[in-house]
Order: structure tokens, then C-alpha cells, then sequence
């Protein structure tokens, strides 16, 4: 895909991928727009209603009905998270283009410090959390965790504590649309394309309203994702496992004749060690193949060649 670059005109785009988020997409838009009024700057406000089951395709079209600075994308049904921000950045105008989500954990009154940054001459300015207001104990810590695994899995300085909502120059905005992978991991590919970024603390609030759509699922397939598109290191480790079980084996094997030769007798009869002998290794071959199955199931999705989404409806486009 040719980039197309920023038309000069609009200064600033917002992204703002839309799931069954319609309690909180008034309230939203007016603090958004507040705050980019304040910067006195040209910009437009991007939705992407990714699949929504609620009237929060409704609520955009009115809020596009009202403001011209307001363009939306309705897909033609839920593709995923990610998609629809990439559905969003392909749409996007402004010389900086900034991503976050619809439920108002993303503070829109970050914008300006991370807009000042850019004018700093930074290329990427991510938000990064120092609390998290609203969320389980089980939530804050899975994602700890989840973080931290995924900079010692892939060869990349992923930020810690990060997610999708942060500002980008154009030219990043552009080498994002050649990236046409399907499995994505945005906050991995903005790491992964260089130039020069730079951290803007904040605390993170509860949602404004409605639940979370990032169900444990969920979680699990975006950390599979995250890791997956970017280290092989779970089949290496996989390898590893086999080859010290391998060598374990033969070392139990030539101590066992060894044994028998030299005339013991004394061995437990019994099928307890084997059973467990046996569980465990089937396990690791279960494993094993899974993890196989995880990289050539993204082959299969790439090599099929297929839209990463489809645009049903367009709203106040140029």
C-alpha cells in the first residue's frame, strides 16, 4: 500500500476505535473536543465503529450530523481492536495523529503534553501509566506481568506499562500502512518502525461507563499476538525443553543398564513413575506442537491474502 502522506491541512487527528462504548461517546466528544479547541489547532476526530451490538453508530452519526471536524468509519462488522486503530490511522489526515481509546481511561486532556513533545521534535509520544484507577487486582497484575513477559520474550524495548494511546508524526503514521500484517500488535510495530520517542506519565481513570470488551480470552490471544509476531523464542524454548528432557532420558537409560549389568535388583516395580514419566512427556509434545500451530496459523492468515477489514459506512469524509 503507497503511504499517503498528511495534507497539510489538519494538524492533528484523533483516532478512536468504537465497541459497544455508547454511554460514554457524548461525554467523550466533549472533552475531546474542548481540549483540541484549546490548542487552537486544525484537527479532525476519527471513530471507527468496530462491530457495535449498542446505538453507538448512532450516537456517531449525530455527532457527525453536528460537527464537519468529525469523520467516522463504520466497519462492516467487529474485526478486533487493533484493526480498527489501523482502520483509523489509513483514514487519518493530521500531521500528528493521536490514538486512544473510547471509554475515557484515556484522558483527553493529555493531548496537548503529548502534542508538545512532537513540537519538541520527538516522533512518538506514548502515554505511559502510573496508576490505574477502577481495575481488579487481577487486572493490574495480569498485565504487570504481561508487560514484563513480553520484553523478555521479543528482541524489542516495548515500554512497560503502556497501551495504545499516544501521539505520532506523520512519517510513523505512514510507515504503519505498509506494515499489513493481520495478527497485530500496535503499541510492538511502533516500536518496531524507530525514530525517536519519549514517555508522558499519567494516571489512568475508570471507564466512564459499560465493561471491559478485553475479556481473559481476549488477553491471552493479545499477548499470544504480541509475542508471537515478534520472537520465535517459545519454539526455541520448546527445543531447549527437549533437548535437556532428551539428554535426561539417555542418562537415565545408560544408568539403568549400567544397573541391571552390575547385578541390582533392588528397583521399585510399579507403574506410578512411569505414568508420570509418560504424562509429563506427552504434555511437552502437546505443547510443543501448540506452539507450532500458534506461528503457522498466522502464515495461514497471511498467505490467504484477505482485506484486514471492511468499511460498510463513511461519514464526513474529504
Amino acid at each position: 500500500m503507497t503511504p499517503a502522506p498528511g495534507v497539510g491541512t489538519v494538524e492533528i487527528s484523533v483516532v478512536l476505535p468504537v465497541h459497544d462504548e455508547q454511554d460514554g461517546l457524548d461525554e467523550l466528544y466533549k472533552r475531546l473536543k474542548a481540549a483540541l479547541v484549546a490548542m487552537n489547532r486544525t484537527h479532525e476526530i476519527v471513530f471507527v465503529n468496530d462491530g457495535s451490538r449498542d446505538r453507538s453508530w448512532q450516537v456517531i452519526m449525530a455527532l457527525a450530523s453536528a460537527d464537519r471536524a468529525v469523520r467516522a468509519l463504520n466497519l462492516s462488522r467487529n474485526f478486533g481492536h487493533q484493526v480498527a486503530i489501523t482502520a483509523g490511522l489509513e483514514a487519518s489526515r493530521g500531521d500528528a495523529v493521536v490514538v486512544m481509546d473510547s471509554d475515557l481511561q484515556d484522558p483527553p486532556e493529555l493531548i496537548p503534553a503529548l502534542y508538545e513533545k512532537y513540537t519538541e521534535g520527538y516522533d512518538v509520544a506514548y502515554a505511559q501509566r502510573r496508576t490505574r484507577e477502577g481495575e481488579t487486582w487481577w487486572k493490574k497484575t495480569t498485565a504487570r506481568l504481561f508487560y514484563r513477559l513480553i520484553r523478555r520474550m521479543t528482541t524489542l524495548e516495548i515500554p512497560v506499562d503502556t497501551g495504545d494511546f499516544r501521539l505520532m508524526s506523520r512519517r510513523v503514521a505512514n510507515d504503519l500502512r505498509q506494515l499489513q500484517e493481520h495478527s497485530r500488535f500496535i503499541r510492538g510495530l511502533v516500536t518496531w518502525v524507530g525514530y525517536n520517542q519519549v514517555a508522558v506519565f499519567y494516571d489512568r481513570s475508570a471507564r466512564h461507563g459499560g465493561t471491559t470488551k478485553f475479556s481473559s480470552g481476549k488477553m491471552l490471544k493479545f499477548a499470544f499476538d504480541g509475542i508471537t509476531g515478534f520472537s520465535s523464542q517459545p519454539l526455541r524454548i520448546a527445543s531447549h525443553a527437549g533437548l535437556a528432557l532428551a539428554a535426561t532420558s539417555l542418562a537415565l537409560m545408560v544408568f539403568f543398564v549400567l544397573y541391571k549389568l552390575l547385578g541390582g535388583t533392588g528397583l521399585i516395580q510399579g507403574w506410578t513413575s512411569l505414568m508420570v514419566a509418560t504424562l509429563f512427556l506427552g504434555g511437552l509434545q502437546l505443547l510443543s506442537i501448540g506452539l507450532l500451530g500458534e506461528y503457522i496459523g498466522r502464515i495461514y492468515e497471511e498467505v490467504k491474502g484477505r482485506p484486514m477489514y471492511l468499511i460498510k459506512d463513511r461519514l464526513n469524509e474529504p
